[in-house]
């Protein structure tokens, strides 16, 4: 495995850590609003996070290639904190919305 594969699958856990954590932590109370951007900064401090993971696990890329690994990965993570967030939010408030 090549490193910027390892820096591929590497920040798709990463996404799916982020959404986990962001499926905890927003609460049924808040709106819309502060849902979404709530889910916006749990997902930027976590790509930061997989951008410095990354730069740890690339440390011998040419300065060419530096800008692929800061993006390398970057739909996974997306989509699969979206799919994790989903999860845990439906699997933990699953209770209240079927009333």
């Amino acid at each position: 495995m090549d490193i910027f594969e390892r820096v591929y699958y590497t920040r798709a856990l990463v996404g799916v850590a982020a959404g986990v954590v962001a499926g905890f932590v927003i609460p049924i109370e808040l709106d819309q609003v502060t849902s979404v951007s709530t889910a916006v900064i749990i997902a930027i401090v976590f790509y930061i996070i997989s951008i410095g993971i990354g730069r740890s696990v690339a440390k011998g890329v040419p300065k060419d290639k530096r800008r692929k690994v800061a993006t390398e990965g970057i739909v996974p993570f997306i989509f699969l904190l979206l799919v994790f967030m989903i999860i845990v939010f439906t699997a933990l408030h699953q209770s209240i919305v079927i009333r």
